[in-house]
């Protein structure tokens, strides 16, 4: 199995790439993570990820100043539909567009915008940053058997799902955030599996086994 992980400037690179290869290694998968900013690289994959760390303006034109990545991404993912995972900024990069610094847009993949979060209670802090319960809304094969319900978060806007069937999980801080996206082959977490620990590792390996 060869999974990609989208290089374009954004993302804990290192850290992603070693959480993959221990999830290979614990569920028993004989995985080739390679990290790239190849977009033939995409083509040769079976499962591809793209991680996502900062503003979300910057991230999808670091993306698309690769050039060929974009149409790469949207024939892999959306025509031949293989397994794709986004991280963070990655997941947000789903939407159709971003409000942070401005109007950017997204993949276009889900319908919705990532917008600032405006927590009701004003004496949270934003960044959201720590350690928060997931809220299941529905099954999804990437969250079976989870051995654990708290993932790692640190972001500052979120993504304002427009299609409820689209949103898998949740958490609150002052108000619902979405957690989990996923629709046919594609899924992503606006928490970061790599640093999530018990959970995101068995995140990992359940979407290196999936089959979508």
């Amino acid at each position: 199995m060869k999974v990609a992980i989208i290089d374009y400037g954004s993302g804990n690179l290192r850290s992603a790439a070693k959480a993959f290869e221990r999830a290979a290694r614990e569920a028993h998968l004989a995985a080739d993570i390679l990290v790239t900013s190849e977009p033939e690289a995409l083509r040769a994959a079976d499962r591809i990820v793209l991680p996502g760390v900062g503003a979300f303006g910057d991230c999808a034109a670091g993306l698309r100043a690769i050039p060929g990545m974009e149409d790469a991404l949207n024939e892999e993912v959306r025509a031949k539909a293989k397994p794709f995972f986004g991280i963070c900024v990655g997941m947000q990069l789903m939407a159709e567009r971003g409000l942070e610094h401005g109007v950017h847009e997204g993949l276009g993949w889900l319908k919705g915008e990532v917008v600032k979060i405006e927590p009701a209670d004003r004496s949270l802090k934003i960044p959201h940053m720590g350690w928060n319960e997931l809220e299941m809304l529905r099954p999804h094969p990437l969250l079976e058997a989870m051995p654990a319900t708290h993932a790692y978060f640190v972001h500052s806007y979120a993504f304002a799902v427009a299609e409820p069937d689209a949103l898998v999980a949740r958490v609150d801080y002052a108000g619902p955030i979405a957690a989990m996206v996923a629709r046919d082959n594609m899924a992503g977490t606006q928490f970061h599996p790599e640093k999530s620990q018990e959970l995101g590792l068995a995140l990992i390996g359940n979407f290196l086994k999936w089959k979508p």
